[in-house]
This record gives structure tokens, C-alpha cells and sequence, in this order.
């Protein structure tokens, strides 16, 4: 199973809050490097990592914003590390955020999302909680803490989480998903199915629910069905060695022998261990 995207929260724009200080501070502002810092801080994914990095480093290091502003660039700050894989980086910016507004929920689920990226699923889990007790409606860190608990196993947990997302948002394509591989695996298919199809419909392409839904459909022995979805996970992530591995046997099963064989072939090569959790979730 690949990793869905899990969700980063972003922030209102700190220019605002920066405002608030004093009016040296406010005539400071009009310089144009300032303004620039701000609007590279505020950039989410419509600006480079590093640039975002670069423009909140300037902006925590002007000594000029005030506490609440300062939590803002540590947590967009932590989001661009996350970005850049920087994991570590990025937690020590979100407790950073955290210690400056402990009712700020954001950075909370965000380094949840750190921890959940870096393979520390209980950390991640225990960031998860405080953000849901500091806002119990944030249906974004539901679905985190779901995914976090569908990498540790821990199915039923992870079911209470997205359906509890899903009724907070129900245009949660991560919910969605996560609870479509959950059913994918145990078994209720048609449920599954549905679910992977509100996934596709309320989110961007993501390989993790193609690759869901083509074990629906594997399982279902629709098979130009699981080759195609595959195909589509494929092309999203190229390396996905449960879609390889899933197309080869479809495509064994439709006596595509030496299609499939390569396939096999391949996603061992990527992890080696894949037929294991095919068996375990009872495709052979």
C-alpha cells in the first residue's frame, strides 16, 4: 500500500497579523524585501519549498513579528521542510509554532503529518490527538490519524477515524480513500468500491486509491477493470510495486503470461516482499 497524501494545513496570510505590531513595525513593512518575505512565507504550493523557507527564515529572524505571526512562519516554515522531506527540521519548527500558541491546531495535525511521513506512526498518532483535542471538528487530522492507524494495522481504528472525518467533511478524498482500502482488504467490496469512487470524484489523481479500487475489482474478478485502475496508479507513481505486482496477476489470470511474469518480476525487484501482502490481504 502506498502512502496517501496526507493533509497539510495552511494558514491565513501572516501580512495581517505582522500588521498589528507597532507603527515602526508597520512602516517597516512597506520595504519591499519585507513584502516579499511575507507573500514567499504565505506561498503554499504556489511557491517552491525552499523559497517559502527562505521568506519565513527572513520573517522569524526580523525579530519584528509578533508571537502569533511568529507561529504562523514556524508552521508554514515546518510545512516546507515536510515538502522537502526535511522531517526532523520540520517537527522542531511546529513545536516551535506550538509553544508560541498552544491553542493553534494546525501546526499540531501538521507535525503529526511529519512523524507520519518519517514512520514514527505512534508519534504521529499522539500529534494527531492533541489537534483533535484542541479543535474535536478538525476532520483533516481525523483522516491523518486514520491513515496513521491503517500503517500500524489497526483497521477498526482506522474506520472509526474516517467515518468520523467524513461526516466533519464529506468531501474528504483522504477519508474516502483510506476507508475504501480498508474495505478493499477485508473484504466489502461494493462498499469499498463506492468509497473509492467518491475518492476519485472529490480529490485530485492519487495512486494509493487507484491502486485500492484495482484490489476491488482483482478480487472481483473484473480484470480489465483492476488492469486499468492499475494502469492509472501506474502512471501516477511509476514504482508502485503493489500495482505492478496487482497487474501481473491480473493479467496471469488473463493468460497474459509473459506480461504478467514481467510485472511480478518488477515489483519484486522494488519490494521484495509484496506477494506477502497480497496473501495477507487473500489474493494469491
Amino acid at each position: 500500500m502506498t502512502m496517501r497524501a496526507a493533509i497539510i494545513d495552511s494558514v491565513a496570510p501572516i501580512l495581517v497579523l505582522l500588521l498589528l505590531g507597532s507603527p515602526a513595525a508597520a512602516q517597516q513593512l512597506q520595504k519591499h524585501s519585507q513584502l516579499k518575505s511575507i507573500e514567499q512565507c504565505n506561498g503554499a504550493d504556489r511557491i517552491p519549498p525552499q523559497a517559502r523557507i527562505a521568506g519565513c527564515t527572513a520573517l522569524i529572524d526580523s525579530g519584528e513579528a509578533k508571537a502569533d505571526a511568529l507561529a504562523v512562519a514556524y508552521n508554514n516554515r515546518g510545512n516546507a521542510y515536510t515538502a522537502t522531506a526535511e522531517y526532523d527540521r520540520a517537527i522542531r519548527d511546529f513545536d516551535q509554532a506550538i509553544e508560541l500558541a498552544s491553542a493553534y491546531a494546525k501546526p499540531m495535525n501538521n507535525r503529526g503529518v511529519a512523524y507520519l511521513r518519517k514512520g514514527a506512526y505512534d508519534d504521529a498518532v499522539k500529534a494527531f490527538d492533541q489537534a483533535i483535542e484542541v479543535n474535536p471538528n478538525y476532520g483533516g487530522a481525523f483522516a491523518n490519524r486514520g491513515e496513521a492507524y491503517l500503517k500500524m494495522n489497526q483497521f477498526e481504528r482506522a474506520a472509526r477515524d474516517f467515518d468520523e472525518a467524513i461526516r466533519l467533511d464529506p468531501n474528504s478524498s483522504l477519508a474516502w480513500s483510506g476507508r475504501c482500502w480498508i474495505r478493499a482488504i477485508l473484504g466489502d467490496l461494493q462498499a469499498g468500491l463506492d468509497d473509492c469512487n467518491r475518492a476519485i470524484q472529490s480529490g485530485p489523481e492519487n495512486a494509493a486509491t487507484y491502486d485500492s479500487r484495482a484490489l476491488i475489482h482483482l478480487k472481483m474478478s473484473q480484470l480489465a477493470a483492476a488492469i486499468d485502475d492499475y494502469n492509472s496508479a501506474l502512471r501516477v507513481e511509476p514504482r508502485l510495486a503493489s500495482a505492478l505486482y496487482g497487474r501481473g496477476l491480473a493479467k496471469l489470470r488473463q493468460g497474459d503470461k509473459a506480461g504478467g511474469n514481467s510485472d511480478i518480476s518488477a515489483a519484486r525487484i522494488i519490494e521484495a516482499k509484496v506477494a506477502d501482502d497480497f496473501a495477507r490481504h487473500g489474493v494469491q
